[in-house]
């Protein structure tokens, strides 16, 4: 491994939305609990991966958010029943519908991150795209 070649980890870069191929660029221009829109960058800004493979494809990320809905919809609906034992469909209704809303910028961002990490075939992480540019290195120095 050459000196200027770090590897980084795969959960770090992933909850902080860095690019899958580099896992230094950012994916995203604000943060994910900033009153700004969740709008992506088009491109790294460290390796230059175009985000977006081809036109329409994070339509696909809509299906992974829409699992991870589903999923959350599940688990609010035991732990109500296990929390409160309810049996009023409106207690269920108005519990998941907020709770729904409120990680809506979670789902909406992670299923981006979940499709090009782990859903895009031919898209990996390359270490040696991690190293600092030159222009870079000289800053740090």
């Amino acid at each position: 491994m050459n000196s200027q070649e770090k590897k980084y980890a795969v959960w770090p870069a992933f909850v902080d939305a860095k690019c899958p191929r580099c896992r230094r660029g950012d994916m995203f221009i604000a943060p994910l609990l900033s009153i700004k829109s969740q709008a992506m960058h088009k491109t790294c800004s460290h390796c230059g991966l175009t985000y977006e493979r081809e036109p329409g494809y994070f339509y696909v990320a809509m299906f992974v958010s829409y699992a991870m809905f589903v999923a959350e919809m599940i688990t609010m609906a035991v732990a109500i029943s296990v929390l409160t034992g309810s049996k009023d469909p409106w207690v269920y209704t108005i519990i998941i519908i907020t709770v729904g809303i409120i990680l809506s910028p979670f789902n909406f961002r992670y299923s981006r991150v979940m499709l090009l990490y782990w859903l895009t075939p031919g898209l990996h992480y390359h270490p040696e795209m991690s190293a600092d540019k030159p222009e870079e290195a000289a800053i740090d120095s």
